[in-house]
């Protein structure tokens, strides 16, 4: 090849990449422009302050494109389908609790995606941020605010892939002490001391006494509720199958999740388990819910679902948690649900 065929091959290339750079550009705008374009008769948002405390409100993720997109907001408990107040922080998972919040985001930095959990005060001022391994999957707060803890994807892409992996950490906030891996705890599966290299964990819920909390461990095809110890650094399995994404309700008393319902599909209903009896109820909702629910009394719980009409858009639903009555629309466009 000739130096002048060499320029023109160079001249060509250089061409076809400033197109298409251009291209993903001008993707990425378009992407953009459609989240921040208001839905016609979405739900109305306004700019305002959102602090973590006070009572009969319900804190959330705002799904409703605009503006406001991906916002931690507010609803009244009493009036969710009124307009919501939206303060200017991000999350793509959040949850709150006693004034502490955690917000996990996920975002394109120059070179890579940058990923964190960021802990927030009640008047959701940083108050500490943590490097996350993975792309943000589950996130809690304990009912005293005292521990958060949130779980990612280092691996696959959905609870519903072949294969995946997890990885699940707790932050006490008082002293910022980090364990970053429930994998590193013993753990204790049918009365024996047990580790797997397919070991994964996820969905943490916490108990009142500040120790005790709940996960899922998936291990060798099959998925167990087990009991934690932050103190013991312990997880010992209850004796209940296929469980995923637990959720102790305020009483302590039972767990709501989410259970597989064909071997190998992406398919979930959700259950609540008596924690005495073992005993599990069906609840009436009969669309595969792939969330960790969150209780907003003692009777009720509120989990998402896609929006209909638009898959990256999810509607929080609420549904009686003694398997009676039926679903009800709680809040549209909106994810990660936090009664305050």
């Amino acid at each position: 090849m000739t130096p002048k065929h060499r320029l023109l091959v160079l001249a060509v290339a250089v061409v076809l990449l400033g197109a298409l750079g251009a291209g993903f550009v001008l993707h990425a705008a378009t992407r953009a422009d459609h989240k921040n374009a208001p839905r016609a008769g979405g739900p109305s948002v306004s700019a305002g302050r959102v602090p973590l405390t006070g009572a009969h409100r319900i804190a959330f993720v705002n799904d409703a494109p605009g503006p406001q997109n991906a916002q931690v907001a507010t609803v009244p408990a009493g009036d969710t389908g009124g307009g919501r107040t939206a303060a200017d922080l991000k999350c793509a998972r959040f949850y709150a609790a006693a004034g502490t919040g955690v917000c996990l985001q996920s975002g394109l930095g120059v070179v890579s995606q940058t990923n964190r959990a960021v802990i927030v005060d009640a008047s959701l001022h940083t108050e500490h941020t943590f490097a996350l391994a993975g792309t943000p999957s589950r996130a809690r707060v304990s009912p005293s605010g005292r521990f958060a803890a949130w779980t990612v994807f280092v691996g696959g892409e959905s609870y519903g892939a072949a294969f995946f992996s997890t990885r699940t950490s707790i932050v006490d906030t008082r002293t910022w002490q980090l364990l970053p891996n429930l994998e590193e705890f013993t753990t204790v599966l049918n009365g024996n001391k047990y580790h797997a290299v397919d070991d994964n964990f996820w969905g943490v819920t916490f108990a009142s006494d500040d120790d005790t909390f709940y996960a899922t461990l998936g291990t060798g095809g099959h998925t167990y509720l087990m009991r934690g110890s932050v103190a013991r650094r312990t997880l010992t399995s209850v004796g209940v199958q296929n469980v995923e994404c637990p959720s102790l309700s305020p009483d302590g008393t039972r767990i709501a999740y989410k259970k597989r319902v064909l071997n190998g599909a992406s398919l979930w209903h959700e259950y609540v388990l008596d924690l005495r009896t073992l005993h599990t109820t069906p609840l009436a909702e009969h669309h595969s819910v792939d969330d960790q629910a969150t209780w907003l009394d003692n009777d009720t719980i509120a989990y998402a679902l896609p929006h209909e009409g638009d898959v990256k858009s999810t509607d929080l639903w609420s549904v009686p948690a003694d398997g009676s009555g039926t679903p009800h629309l709680l809040i549209r466009d909106a994810s990660s649900p936090a009664p305050l």
